[in-house]
């Protein structure tokens, strides 16, 4: 792989400037850790915001901080003060955060905020641009920056983009509240490889994607029109390494050497052999369920006093977005609900909560882990959650235990932690005594699964996957790059197909000539293709097939006038240039009474579905129906008509939202086959787009220029990416 760039809001450094002096701080997150090892390790740069507003900066300073970030091979980029609130502050989470954690009363809907959002992404990917060659792969990071990945494919479609979504993805009914909505899905599908935490997440985009766009999804693959996207998901883990190996150096310390947090929590355990602890570390944020992990303690003192005196929670809440009015009320509401639970169940000699208001160094975070005996995590939604990892890798002694919000993406790996509603006020007061009077053994055996895993897969192991999946995603696209039809293939086409003396060309309808419509009636053919046909037929040594699965009587009326052949039904009827329809198969319809009432059930149970009736055919429509439920009853049906068919002779064939029943024996291959017979054409073309298509590509000869329209697998030996695509090729030849 060549080199791989990382594009995040943040660059990996906290920069601090005293005396003119500059000095690069290396960030301890998640995310700078898994990523410093992937850009050094490819070459790569990462390009992102420094921290600083360049309003504070003069022409010196800013000199002299790109040379030191220079030295990092780290690219700026720079954003003044009104930038950051609009687009940072702003449309990032005052409009993403809360859509995207289920909080839509927060959701502010200001355009300006918008527009500055657009505007700041396109200084980000303008930078990438400026960066990276064709060729190189790019992974851009989070919510920030959803639309960079399409502002950079847009420039330079032949960069492999990868993108992380680091917070949850909400399901359609939430996503589609959002006025920009198609935007932010546009901007997302700009990446080759879009990864999420979770399965939930991915499955929620996908339902956006079918909805908002209509593109067809595959598996975890999402079929546009000139590439081939692949979803998935990556719960990203933690330097596991990191946190055991601190919290075994902490216990080893001498006692000059310990942090004062550190001794006063000896000398709390020295006067209070008995008392435990519970801890609870979160960014102050609503979707963090901080007020009911308050009310929740209170709740379990309340139901469980002989507690009472014996159970401290020590309440971590790292200070965020201070100057937003959500926050600001929060902030209000956590400090009476702190004062509440110590007045009511405090005493001089007892403090229930000891709460801190402020960000703690690294060395104190993983003093509280190993001291606390209840690792409390609550969020009502939370993308991943890594404190939860962070607590389990600082247990070296192998005890305590997890109470898990089932909110939080990461308890889709805890399942051995006590996982609780967190609305559930009850659930969590229970869930904390049985956490407190759990046997040693029974939380050993817990932990220790829960290590084995997170050890396993952590944050090296998560960016591994995702540099693995993004080599897997450019494999895949070259398969298709290596049929698709180039300037090179269409040159030998071209030769070919004029130099011969007669020509059969076999076209398929929907989805090649003209694009699907929710309503088949609308799908008529346009003035630029009759155009193109028009011209296809002034040559005396052509003939033009259009074969599809319509009926006679709509592609008779659409094509009236065309000197060329119409084979209809998928092979039941052929039309020979302006002449009377012949039945190319004996087929029969006396099994529609029999099948059509399975139809209209399914009809009836699928809003927007609908029956259309062929001569020797039935089909069932789902293109107007949720998509969701219309795959789901298209399978359902398919089932059931397998076994209704089971002794007849009947096929049953699945186009592009379409369940077809038709007579047996009857597919566009032998229908082509058939014309084809005793002619002695020296170029056969066919085209076409799903896999009814497929017959047609195995039955004709050898010899044939076979054409897949889309990215599916294919006989067919090349490929094109969509209606437009045929319609250019077919143009060449009339030049």
């Amino acid at each position: 792989m060549n080199r791989i760039h990382i594009v995040s809001n943040r660059l990996p450094f906290s920069i601090n400037v005293e005396n003119d002096n500059i000095e690069l701080i290396p960030s301890v997150g998640g995310l700078a850790t898994g990523m410093r090892s992937v850009y050094k390790e490819y070459n790569g740069k990462w390009i992102g915001w420094p921290g600083l507003p360049s309003d504070d900066l003069d022409d010196q300073l800013t000199a002299g901080i790109e040379e030191e970030l220079i030295k990092e091979d780290c690219v700026s980029v720079h954003l003044s003060k009104q930038e950051i609130d609009l687009y940072y502050d702003g449309f990032s989470n005052r409009t993403i955060w809360p859509l995207f954690h289920y909080f839509a009363q927060y959701i502010d809907y200001d355009h300006e905020l918008w527009d500055a959002f657009v505007s700041v992404n396109q200084k980000f990917a303008d930078k990438a641009l400026e960066t990276i060659e064709e060729g190189d792969t790019i992974w851009i990071h989070d919510y920030q920056l959803l639309l960079v990945p399409e502002m950079i494919k847009s420039k330079k479609p032949g960069v492999t983009i990868g993108f992380f979504l680091h917070i949850p993805f909400p399901s359609f009914e939430v996503f589609r509240i959002l006025p920009w909505r198609k935007e932010l899905i546009q901007g997302i599908l700009g990446a080759d490889l879009i990864g999420f935490h979770t399965f939930d997440y991915q499955r929620h985009f996908c339902s956006s994607v079918r909805r908002l766009m209509g593109y067809e999804i595959s598996f975890n693959q999402i079929h546009i029109e000139d590439r081939i996207i692949l979803v998935d998901s990556f719960p990203m883990g933690i330097d596991y390494d990191k946190f055991r190996d601190a919290a075994t150096q902490t216990f080893q310390k001498p006692l000059q050497e310990k942090s004062k947090l550190h001794r006063e929590l000896e000398k709390y355990f020295l006067v209070s052999p008995e008392r435990k602890l519970i801890l609870s570390i979160d960014r102050m944020d609503y979707s963090k369920g901080i007020p009911n992990r308050l009310r929740a303690f209170s709740k379990f003192l309340e139901d469980y006093p002989e507690f009472i005196g014996k159970v401290t929670l020590i309440m971590l809440a790292v200070p965020s977005r201070g100057t937003v009015e959500h926050y600001i009320n929060l902030k209000r509401e956590v400090d009476e609900l702190v004062g509440t639970v110590n007045g009511k169940f405090g005493s001089i000699n007892y403090t229930p909560v000891w709460y801190f208001y402020r960000s703690l160094p690294f060395e104190n975070l993983i003093e509280l882990y190993s001291s606390c005996d209840v690792a409390l995590v609550t969020p009502v939604r939370d993308g991943m959650n890594l404190v939860a990892k962070e607590y389990v890798a600082s247990r070296t002694n192998r005890t305590g235990v997890i109470i898990l919000s089932e909110m939080a993406g990461v308890a889709k790996e805890m399942g051995e932690a006590l996982i609780i509603n967190p609305n559930n006020i009850n659930e969590i007061a229970s869930a904390i005594n049985q956490a407190l009077i759990m046997p040693l053994d029974e939380q050993r055996e817990r932990m220790i699964f829960l290590q084995d895993r997170i050890k396993r897969y952590d944050v090296f192991k998560w960016s591994s996957e995702f540099v693995k999946s993004l080599a897997k995603v450019e494999k895949i696209q070259n398969s298709f790059y290596a049929k698709k039809i180039n300037s090179k293939i269409m040159e030998n086409l071209s030769s070919k197909y004029h130099s011969s003396e007669k020509r059969a060309i076999f076209l398929d309808y929907d989805g090649t000539l003209t694009g699907f419509r929710s309503n088949p009636n609308d799908a008529k053919p346009d003035e630029e293709l009759h155009k193109i046909l028009f011209k296809l037929e002034e040559d005396p040594r052509n003939v033009i097939t259009i074969i599809s699965g319509r009926d006679r009587d709509s592609l008779e009326k659409w094509f009236d006038g065309h000197k060329i052949n119409l084979i209809v039904e998928h092979g039941v009827w052929l039309r020979k240039n302006q002449k009377e329809w012949k039945m190319l198969s004996n087929a029969s319809d006396i099994w529609k009474p029999n099948i059509r009432p399975t139809l209209e059930t399914f009809v009836d149970q699928t809003p927007g579905s609908f029956i259309e009736e062929k001569n020797y055919s039935l089909v069932w429509h789902f293109r107007k129906a949720e998509p969701e439920q219309g795959e789901l009853r298209a399978n359902e049906l398919r089932d059931e008509l397998t076994t209704m068919i089971a002794n007849h002779n009947l096929e049953i064939l699945e186009g592009n939202k379409v369940i077809e029943v038709k007579s047996g024996g009857i597919n566009k291959g032998i229908a082509a086959m058939q014309f084809l017979k005793n002619q002695n054409f020296d170029f056969v073309m066919a085209i076409g787009d799903d896999w009814t298509d497929e017959y047609m590509f195995r039955e004709l000869p050898e010899s044939t220029h076979t054409i897949k329209v889309g990215l599916k697998n294919t006989a067919a030996k090349y490929k094109v990416e969509s209606v437009a695509s045929v319609r250019k090729l077919l143009s060449e030849f009339i030049k």
